[in-house]
């Protein structure tokens, strides 16, 4: 089943998609913008309250970037380990601006995570900071690191910056083409990776032309005004946060607030307040987490909550209607599509859908045994990724074959192209020859227990195929309230679990996924006890 390609929004202040703007590399764009929108223009504030131009961050990148490429080669990945700020974003156009590969490591992964990550992409070299080392208390992980990479500090780097950096510096920001590498637009610009809920990260290759291409149709899909203010909590180690939480806005000339952590609910809703935010990035953890932490009127400056990564449950969406009058914004997106593919509009929302195609995406269905009127999700377009590099060929990118990425995902398109997740593939149990949704069965958990969080899983059963394992933080917990549910709700009983799971807490990864890796050893443990 083929989806049409959805045309650009309109509007006075939307610029309509333009591939012709993607043809160039991310540091040209970031010189373009500071063009555009002038050099002495604030436009990151970072998590200390520090307040950064186009210039402090050109510059910045520029004098880092000839600091590290010494040991280093052109093309080759470059580890960056840092928590969303300045300084992050400053390493990543100072790789890139000679040429050389910015890999954004998830720090919360654990050491073999991370280990893994190194060895797939041959990452020789890693960027971190001794203050960010020092507050987040990782000396562990990086007496690890140090053994399999070399450990660059910034504040090391800095004190070293020498005359040839800082001439450099000042030659490039007024012709940055004398100093920085030219570079082809659909040459490999980032490594990001897989989150690793159902197994081994694998690396995702995205070329300059796939990020820009994905930023300019946010734009010509959402409205997006000179006064708009970004807050971005999420970690660039997130494709979300760093294409559209951090690229995004300094391209467009929006100032973007970073916050370090999403792990903060109160200095976070202080923050969105006192900043005035009209645009905030998150996932429902997180935004549930938000909106139950500020007092009535905290997050009346926002415009748009633009969630994804994870279902929005309707109990969030209630809990912001009811004390912030605010309407969710929910999408869909993969790090290997840059990554938004979907998204509800102002004004063109439908509830229980992540909304319509990015323009100039197509999507295809295969049919799924068991799993009528939706199928499983191919996706192609100028945001889709050069491809895969995995742990077992090392450095070697596979690309799509035909130019479509699998998603994964189970969804229905209806005749106006919104798209409703029915669950992963590999997130489906078969009970009595039937497909049986787990997000279904975390969905009934919800709506029964709403304040508590839940997830299930599925292990085989001799006698059904499987059984189906609910892990929940509620205590008082029964699977005779899901029963009744169920019944009154039209809900088959198949979806109700065969055990119930107590814990203090759902394992969740840095970006807000839940953890069901974790999930499932949580739950292994229970059931052989």
């Amino acid at each position: 089943m083929a989806v049409a390609t959805l045309a650009a929004a309109s509007g006075e202040d939307i610029i309509a998609f333009d591939m012709v703007r993607t043809k160039k590399s991310l540091f040209q764009a970031l010189a373009d913008a500071r063009a555009t929108y002038g050099g002495k223009r604030p436009i990151i504030v970072d998590g200390d309250e520090r307040v950064l131009t186009y210039d402090d961050i050109f510059r910045a990148s520029l004098a880092l970037g000839h600091a590290l490429k010494k040991g280093t080669k052109a093309r080759e990945a470059v580890g960056i380990m840092l928590p969303t700020s300045a300084g992050a974003i400053i390493s990543f156009f100072a790789v890139t601006a000679f040429g050389r590969v910015p890999a954004m490591l998830n720090f919360t992964s654990g050491s073999a995570g991370i280990i893994s990550a190194i060895r797939t992409a041959k990452i020789k070299r890693v960027i971190t900071a001794k203050r960010f080392v020092d507050l987040a208390k990782l000396d562990s992980l990086i007496a690890e690191l140090s053994q399999v990479v070399e450990v660059v500090y910034l504040e090391d780097v800095r004190e070293k910056i020498g005359l040839m950096d800082k001439l450099t510096a000042g030659v490039g920001q007024y012709a940055p083409g004398l100093v920085a590498r030219s570079t082809s637009a659909d040459q490999l610009a980032v490594i990001l990776f897989t989150s690793g809920t159902e197994g081994q990260p694998k690396g995702v290759a995205l070329s300059h032309a796939n990020i820009l291409a994905n930023v300019e149709q946010v734009r010509a899909h959402i409205a997006l005004y000179p006064n708009d203010v970004m807050f971005n909590p999420l970690p660039t180690f997130h494709c979300f946060g760093l294409t559209v939480g951090a690229i995004m806005p300094l391209l467009f000339g929006l100032k973007s607030v970073y916050h370090p952590t999403p792990l903060q609910p109160h200095e976070i809703v202080r923050r969105i307040k006192g900043y005035g935010a009209t645009i905030l990035l998150s996932t429902d953890t997180f935004m549930s987490q938000y909106a139950r932490a500020g007092d009535q009127g905290d997050l009346n400056s926002l415009r748009i909550a633009v969630c994804g990564a994870e279902r929005v449950r309707d109990e969030t969406r209630q809990l912001l209607r009811r004390k912030y009058a605010m309407e969710i914004l929910e999408g869909y997106g993969v790090t290997e599509t840059s990554p938004v593919a979907a998204a509800n509009q102002p004004g063109a929302m439908r509830p229980g859908t992540v909304g319509r195609l990015m323009p100039g995406m197509e999507a295809r269905l295969e049919p799924v045994e068991g799993i009528p009127h939706a199928g499983r999700l191919f996706l192609k377009g100028p945001n889709v990724m050069l491809g895969y590099m995995k742990p077992e060929n090392p450095g070697v990118i596979d690309p799509p074959a035909g130019g479509w990425h699998d998603t994964g995902d189970v969804v229905a398109i209806d005749e106006d192209g919104f798209i409703a997740i029915k669950g992963r593939l590999k997130r489906f149990a078969k009970l009595g020859g039937e497909a049986v949704s787990l997000a279904v069965v975390e969905n009934c958990a919800s709506a029964v227990w709403p304040d508590f969080a839940h997830a299930a899983v599925a292990f085989p059963d001799g006698r059904k195929g499987e059984q189906i394992v609910l892990i929940t933080t509620n205590p008082d917990a029964q699977r005779v309230e899901l029963v009744g549910w169920a019944q009154n709700h039209g809900v088959s009983e198949l979806a109700i679990p065969r055990k119930i799971v107590h814990v203090k807490e759902i394992p969740v990864l840095g970006t807000g996924k839940t953890d069901y890796v974790k999930v499932e050893k949580l739950a292994l443990a229970s059931t052989a006890s």
